[in-house]
């Protein structure tokens, strides 16, 4: 066990009512940090009051970029339970978008105890109602006061917690995505498959622009041909064409999300039949002309399962199961969530208790 020392908000705030959290609004009272430095490595474990923190402007994330992230999601129980989905998971990747940016990798059991150590003090800030969740938000920033370009000797970690509802305003019904052809996310041998805010800045002018054409979101296509479908801005992406399921494979430029590794283990119990392959944007259209393109529905952990009724590429509109949410991606959001509040049985071992209350 290593000893976390706790320092407690003296005045500690309040949860908004739930149906009004929205996303990415709301942070609690404390957050979970570590210090990195060349003598001492991960260092001084702390739960800290959320709040401000000073750093020098020469720091050089704010230059060259040096900084990763991750999203998880704690949950509470039917039960009263806290529990958090795929902890170990989630922080494995997270030491690998570390390699992609030359930062040292975290002690994964440390951060976990860490982690279940803040999740804990501020549990009353875990909500109630399905939908909603408390969403961890783990992140690295580099921060030597340097300006040249070299790899950080010094590092913070960080923990926030921000009690979350749905991700999109649609909630579950389908949404609208926009197949992106002139602008492009990430290239083989880049940053594409690493949590890195330089990916998500890559992102926002293609976004703006569709959400200024009424889509939710984009599908990116690959950097080279324009013609391999990638991933969708905050989702991978998944088909469902003649009863099989298709989703792009990872090819270093696409995230490997958890939500999508989670689909694939669970189509796999179910016998169902799945494809992780290069699929271009003409197989889909020409699937749907054909009446083979059954269902769409990207995974992420923010959204998990989220339908799309809609795909515009090119001028060209197709409208995907009329446009409603399909059979399998409802059963696999009634499993994923209904597994995450506790309602089916954990038969994967996804689940990490936190506390019961």
């Amino acid at each position: 066990m290593t000893e976390i020392a706790v320092k407690m908000k003296e005045t500690v705030g309040t949860m908004p009512p739930e149906e009004k959290l929205g996303f990415g609004t709301y942070f609690t009272d404390h957050m979970f940090t570590m210090d990195y430095n060349p003598q001492e490595g991960w260092h001084n474990p702390t739960v800290a009051p959320y709040n401000e923190f000073s750093v020098f402007p020469a720091a050089m994330v704010f230059h060259y970029g040096q900084a990763i992230f991750e999203g998880m999601k704690a949950f509470r129980t039917e039960d009263d339970r806290i529990v958090i989905f795929r902890t170990k998971d989630y922080l494995e990747r997270f030491n690998r978008s570390a390699d992609a940016l030359c930062i040292p990798n975290i002690d994964v059991a440390v951060v976990t105890e860490g982690l279940k150590k803040v999740v804990e003090v501020d549990k009353k800030w875990v909500p109630t109602k399905v939908g909603t969740a408390l969403y961890i938000r783990p992140f690295i920033i580099a921060t030597d006061p340097y300006v040249g370009v070299k790899v950080s000797d010094t590092y913070k970690l960080f923990i926030l917690l921000s009690p979350v509802g749905a991700y999109y305003a649609a909630g579950f019904d389908p949404v609208s995505i926009k197949v992106e052809d002139k602008y492009v996310r990430a290239t083989l041998g880049g940053l594409g498959e690493a949590k890195t805010p330089a990916n998500y800045a890559m992102s926002l002018r293609a976004q703006e622009e569709a959400k200024k054409e009424g889509f939710a979101q984009v599908l990116w296509l690959d950097a080279v041909e324009r013609k391999y479908i990638e991933e969708v801005g905050t989702m991978n992406i998944f088909f469902k064409i003649n009863g099989e399921i298709v989703t792009p494979d990872l090819v270093g430029s696409i995230l490997g999300g958890m939500t999508r590794r989670t689909v694939l283990e669970l189509a796999k119990a179910w016998g169902i039949k799945t494809s992780e392959r290069r699929i271009s944007v003409e197989e889909i259209f020409a699937a749907h002309e054909k009446g083979q393109l059954e269902e769409v529905f990207g995974t992420g952990t923010a959204a998990v399962i989220s339908p799309v009724g809609e795909l515009s590429w090119k001028g060209k509109r197709i409208v995907i199961n009329h446009n409603k949410t399909g059979e399998f991606a409802q059963k696999l959001f009634d499993t994923v969530t209904g597994i995450q509040y506790g309602k089916l049985e954990d038969k994967f071992n996804w689940i990490d208790e936190v506390t019961k209350l």
